[in-house]
């Protein structure tokens, strides 16, 4: 059963605007995320080389929103992480490319759970735990629902908070969570997208279909009519 806590509802646990300077934007999570993803999914190919990590920056699977950065722009954000202590770059004996690796589990203090659950939500935007367990899987195996409540949970609880349980939308069943890495750009694309599914928005929706259906309906009543007179006129020089 999961487990339910009282706290981060709501804005008020989110960081204070003192932090700001501590935010992320959407392209350093992508980076970092990818980075995280790959260090467990692929470790013989990890620390990653900058064109595998462009290419799993643009994967278009498991990626929500899809990007489509290049090298330059990746390179950018990397050496911007470099600078906040959250990517580290190695230079290989013999290598004849840079290599990257992130830093977040030490700059954080995050074991590999904590890590692969802030991961997901990084890698594919605000998702309910049922979610982030079964996409989880390669990152980081939870036994039981309540092995990831309790890492949701330090993430909720760490100052600034990491993650929010974000408050559930009407006809839903479960809340969703959401990182907070980039502020509450991910509550108010949340928001957004549940206003979009209220209840008032789908019958506003079903009531535009049940009108374009009408005039459909009446468009091919008249091309009807229109036929049978022309079949009639047809006859007259017969």
């Amino acid at each position: 059963m999961q487990t339910e806590n009282t706290h981060t509802d709501t804005p008020e646990n989110l960081p204070a605007e003192a932090d700001n300077a501590k935010l992320l934007d959407a392209f350093e999570i992508r980076v970092l995320a990818v980075l995280a993803e790959k260090e467990a999914t692929t470790p013989d190919n990890y620390p990653m080389s900058l064109n595998a990590l462009v290419n799993g920056c643009n994967q278009l699977s498991s990626r929500d929103p899809v990007m489509s950065l290049s090298e330059t722009a990746v390179l950018e954000l990397l050496d911007g992480l470099a600078h906040k202590k959250l990517v580290s770059v190695i230079n290989q004996a013999g290598a004849r490319v840079a290599k990257y690796e992130h830093r977040m589990r030490l700059k954080w203090m995050l074991e590999q759970d904590k890590l692969a659950a802030l991961t997901i939500l990084m890698l594919r935007g605000p998702q309910t735990a049922a979610e982030i367990r079964n996409r989880c899987g390669r990152l980081h195996e939870f036994a039981t629902a309540e092995e990831l409540e309790i890492s949701l949970t330090f993430l909720m609880d760490k100052y600034p908070p990491f993650v929010a349980r974000l408050p559930r939308t009407p006809g839903t069943k479960e809340s969703r969570y959401a990182h907070l890495l980039s502020g509450t750009e991910a509550l108010d694309h949340a928001e957004a997208a549940a206003a979009s599914r209220t209840p008032g928005a789908a019958t506003a929706q079903r009531d535009r279909v049940t009108t374009l259906e009408e005039e459909v309906a009446s468009l091919r009543e008249q091309l009807e009519r229109l036929t049978e007179q022309f079949e009639q006129f047809q006859k007259q020089f017969e």
